[in-house]
């Protein structure tokens, strides 16, 4: 499920948008940067908005200058989310790109990055991609996962997960509260075999890491405070 939060503050788009390139992966278009001769490489599953958020693709170059192979693919066949369009329907749009479709997709671009010669995978979702990632971490194909302001999880996924994982959250969401991700955290913690991390962002709303005003001093150093934990815990685990 998605509430209203995962539908609002609509980020900047741009097809051209940073420093890498876009290719084909696992039958998506995807955007891909970082040494390509890398064996260590880190999917980004985006919200609704889709792959094109000019602040996602700034944080795949960020990822990928410390040395991952970073891959973004479009997991919506180019029909992000749009509410700019007065025929859009939401409940159409979320049954054609349900977050079980979404990790499928993922699936067959984790197998094409293996062929490939890759031999270690992190996978960090936001929102609606932050579900399609608590489903990777259930399998032995990542080694680290980090989800962040997920849409609606369950304990029963929570459960499941067999991975590394870090959950970073927003004090103000509805959609996933801070009482319920360290709930969570605790569940992950009971899992003596990997370690796990709980961290709520004080002041911000959901969405905050790829959805900020980048004129907004505040808001870049929270979303920046987000991304350095991210890239630290793939830095430990993705090796």
């Amino acid at each position: 499920m998605s509430s209203a939060e995962c539908f609002k503050n609509p980020p900047a788009l741009g097809s051209t948008s940073g420093a890498g390139t876009l290719l084909e992966l696992g039958g998506l278009k995807t955007y891909v940067t970082g040494p390509s001769e890398s064996k260590h490489a880190i999917l980004l599953v985006s919200d609704v908005f889709g792959y094109e958020n000019l602040n996602l693709r700034k944080l795949a170059d960020k990822v990928a200058a410390a040395g991952f192979f970073v891959v973004l693919p479009d997991f919506f066949y180019g029909d992000p989310f749009n509410l700019d369009n007065p025929q859009f329907d939401r409940e159409s749009w979320l049954k054609a790109h349900s977050k079980e479709k979404g990790y499928e997709d993922a699936k067959l671009v984790i197998a094409a990055l293996k062929s490939q010669g890759i031999s270690a995978i992190g996978a960090a979702g936001f929102c609606w991609g932050g579900n399609v990632v608590v489903k990777l971490a259930k399998i032995n194909d990542i080694q680290a996962a980090v989800i962040l302001h997920p849409g609606r999880l369950t304990d029963e996924e929570i459960v499941e997960v067999k991975v590394p994982t870090a959950i970073l959250g927003a004090e103000i969401d509805k959609t996933s509260p801070p009482e319920q991700l360290k709930h969570f955290g605790e569940i992950l913690s009971t899992k003596s075999e990997f370690n796990s991390f709980v961290k709520i962002f004080p002041g911000v709303a959901h969405g905050w890491t790829t959805r900020y005003n980048a004129e907004d001093e505040s808001a870049v150093k929270s979303a920046e405070e987000a991304h350095l934990d991210m890239l630290n815990w793939f830095t430990k685990y993705v090796n």
